[in-house]
């Protein structure tokens, strides 16, 4: 009986996977509890994960904020209406259509808008929208790209080839011009796929196209851990032990895999929420009457320099959010695998 019968019965005989038999990695989950202390000690990584939490938490409390501070909606304006500031009474808007900007109180905290809108309103629910969008792009980008990757790498031959070249074709277009694309045409038309039909204003249209624009990107670097990990002794010993394909990949391969789908979650979120905000700012995302961050600077463009804030406020937003998820990633990826990772490439 050869050594690598002898480590395919003991993992059979363990209830493990053959990867912990034969790396020595009995304990896995004490790696995860290294990982964790690693990513303690990171004072900067820990305070930018816990101010994401917090955008995200305000953003969700959006219409308790609306209801019971503002008292207004993010899509109902007020024109012809007054504030009041100390003992004075001030136009939301002024005769020549400049709005007020922040008061500081409750109402119109952060400013109005060119429709006499409260901007903080329009903030947390922008920030709803821009979110929601990050995540489910991330979530399509993350198991495509991982499915397609890891297929790609174990595979091999023409089915290696044919998604090489998928990746290939996707990556050498810019990404916003291509994401500007696929946005413009499909909030013209919709999206129809068999019996499913999307509104051409429905938020899943620009999810859809930012996770399917960011695939390469994580999927070329699978693809390639994949290749790798495919001639180690585990992978051998799975096959000699009678594994299929599917079991292969989903029990031996795919869990060695963990530290750069970590590391690659927060960074796709990140540049998700960018591309949105590209998106809607060049009209090719989120369509009204739906409120993000892009299309609150879209707007606000138009009142430069005299209404600064409108653009101000969901810039200096989106910037703190982006720049708090980068700098938890980094973080992240010294924590789960301090002898490095694969960084982001866009």
């Amino acid at each position: 009986m050869d050594s690598v019968d002898i480590v395919s019965r003991e993992a059979a005989d363990s209830g493990g996977t053959l990867t912990e038999r034969v790396s020595g990695n009995r304990t896995p989950g004490s790696q995860r509890l290294r990982a964790w202390r690693r990513l303690r000690r990171n004072r900067s990584a820990m305070v930018a994960g816990g101010l994401f939490v917090l955008i995200v938490v305000l953003c969700v409390c959006a219409p308790l904020y609306a209801h019971h501070v503002a008292h207004i909606g993010p899509d109902r304006g007020d024109p012809t209406g007054t504030v009041k500031l100390g003992s004075t009474e001030h136009d939301v808007l002024s005769p020549v259509g400049v709005p007020i900007g922040p008061t500081w109180q409750g109402r119109y905290l952060l400013g109005a808008d060119e429709d006499g809108r409260d901007v903080a309103v329009r903030l947390l629910y922008g920030g709803r929208t821009s979110l929601e969008i990050g995540f489910i792009a991330t979530a399509i980008t993350m198991v495509l790209a991982i499915a397609l990757g890891t297929l790609a790498g174990y595979v091999r031959g023409i089915v290696d080839g044919v998604l090489a070249r998928f990746f290939d074709v996707i990556w050498s277009y810019p990404v916003v011009l291509l994401g500007l694309a696929l946005g413009t045409s499909l909030a013209l038309g919709g999206l129809r796929i068999g019996p499913v039909t999307v509104a051409g204003n429905s938020l899943l249209i620009p999810a859809l196209i930012i996770g399917f624009v960011n695939i390469p990107y994580v999927a070329r670097p699978i693809r390639g851990e994949v290749l790798t990990l495919s001639q180690r002794d585990f992978v051998d010993a799975a096959r000699t032990a009678g594994a299929g394909p599917v079991r292969i990949m989903t029990v031996e391969i795919l869990p060695n895999l963990t530290s750069t789908i970590l590391v690659f979650v927060p960074l796709i979120l990140a540049n998700a929420i960018l591309l949105e905000a590209a998106l809607s700012y060049l009209g090719a995302g989120v369509q009204p009457p739906n409120a993000s961050w892009g299309t609150m600077m879209a707007n606000g463009i138009q009142l430069l320099p005299a209404a600064l804030h409108l653009t101000l406020v969901p810039g200096v937003a989106l910037v703190i959010t982006v720049l708090s998820i980068n700098l938890f990633a980094d973080g992240l990826r010294d924590a789960v695998d301090p002898h490095g990772s694969p960084r982001w490439r866009p």
